[in-house]
C-alpha cells in the first residue's frame, strides 16, 4: 500500500525549458484535468509557464504575479491597494511580494522627487534575467529637405603666362576685398582659388588691383546675385586687357617682376623704377 507506482512519470520540463512543480504528478487513475480552452481575442494576458508553474513560488506569489502583469503601466501596486483589492492579509501579501523580488518578478527601488519626497517606484519583469535594452529617445523629425539642384562648374578664367606667388596673393586679397564694395560678393574659399588665376592674369597685364576691384565692381545686377563668382568669372574673361607693349621685346629677354615705384603695382622691367603708365603720366 505505501510502495510507489513506478511507471508514474517524475517532474519533467516544459516545452518552454521550464520544469515542473515536483508535487505535479500524472494521474494514474481516471479524473486528471482536462483542457477546454477558447481563443482570446480581447482583454487576455500571456503568462509564461516558468512562472505559472514555478517550483519554488507559492500560489499567492504565482497569483499575485499574474495580477501585477495584467495591469496597465501606471497602475498602484503598493501593498495597502492590493489589500484592499483581495481577501489576503497585508502579511501574506508582503511576503508574496518579497517571494517576486527575490526570484527576479519584481524589483523594486526607493527614488526621491524633486520636491524632496520618497517614493517606491516598482517594476513587473515577466522573462527574469532577459538583458533589458534601453531603446534611445526618438529623434524628432525633421523635414525631407528637398535634394539641391546639382551645381553647375564655374566658368575657367585666364591664367597668367607666369604664375608668381606675389601676383597671386594681391590677387586673393582684391577678390575677397569685394565684399566690403557689395556684401553679394562674398566668395567661398574654393570661388577664390578659380578667380585668383583670371585677376592674377589682369595682374600681370599692368592693371592695377584697384582697377580690377572697379571693373568687376561696376553697374551691377540689382535683383539677387545667385552665383556671384561666375559672374566674376564672366567678366575675368569678357574684358581681359591686351598685353603690354613690354611683351614684343627682344626674343628670349625675359624681365624680372618689380614693383612700380609710384604706383606699386607689378610689371616687368630690367631693375626698379616706375612702370611704363607711370612714367608715361597715365596714373
Amino acid at each position: 500500500m505505501g510502495t510507489r507506482n513506478p511507471s508514474a512519470r517524475t517532474s519533467a520540463p516544459s516545452r518552454n525549458g521550464a520544469k515542473t512543480h515536483p508535487k505535479a504528478r500524472t494521474c494514474a487513475r481516471p479524473g486528471g484535468v482536462m483542457h477546454d480552452n477558447g481563443r482570446h481575442t480581447r482583454r487576455f494576458t500571456v503568462i509564461g509557464n516558468h512562472l505559472a508553474q514555478h517550483s519554488e513560488l507559492s500560489l499567492t506569489a504565482i497569483g499575485l504575479a499574474a495580477h501585477i502583469q495584467s495591469l496597465p503601466t501606471g497602475s498602484c501596486v503598493s501593498i495597502k491597494t492590493l489589500e484592499g483589492k483581495f481577501p489576503e492579509g497585508r502579511k501574506r501579501i508582503s511576503d508574496a511580494l518579497n517571494e517576486l523580488e527575490a526570484h527576479g518578478y519584481l524589483s523594486r527601488t526607493r527614488e526621491r522627487l524633486a520636491d524632496g519626497r520618497m517614493v517606491t517606484r516598482t517594476v513587473s519583469h515577466n522573462m527574469p534575467g532577459r538583458k533589458t535594452v534601453e531603446e534611445p529617445p526618438a529623434k524628432p523629425e525633421l523635414p525631407a529637405r528637398r535634394p539641391d539642384p546639382q551645381r553647375k562648374a564655374l566658368p575657367a578664367v585666364p591664367q597668367p603666362a607666369y604664375p608668381a606667388p606675389d601676383l597671386l596673393v594681391t590677387a586673393r586679397a582684391t577678390l575677397i576685398d569685394l565684399r566690403r564694395d557689395d556684401p553679394r560678393l562674398y566668395l567661398s574659399a574654393t570661388d577664390v582659388d578659380h578667380l585668383a588665376p583670371g585677376v592674377a592674369t589682369w595682374l600681370e597685364r599692368q592693371v592695377t588691383p584697384e582697377s580690377v576691384r572697379r571693373i568687376l565692381t561696376f553697374a551691377l545686377p540689382q535683383e539677387q546675385l545667385r552665383r556671384p563668382a561666375a559672374l566674376l568669372a564672366h567678366r575675368l574673361n569678357a574684358h581681359l586687357p591686351p598685353l603690354p607693349s613690354f611683351r614684343t621685346a627682344a626674343p628670349g629677354v625675359r624681365h624680372p617682376l618689380q614693383n612700380c615705384d609710384t604706383c606699386d603695382r607689378a610689371y616687368r622691367a630690367p631693375e626698379p623704377g616706375d612702370c611704363d603708365a607711370c612714367r608715361a603720366g597715365n596714373h
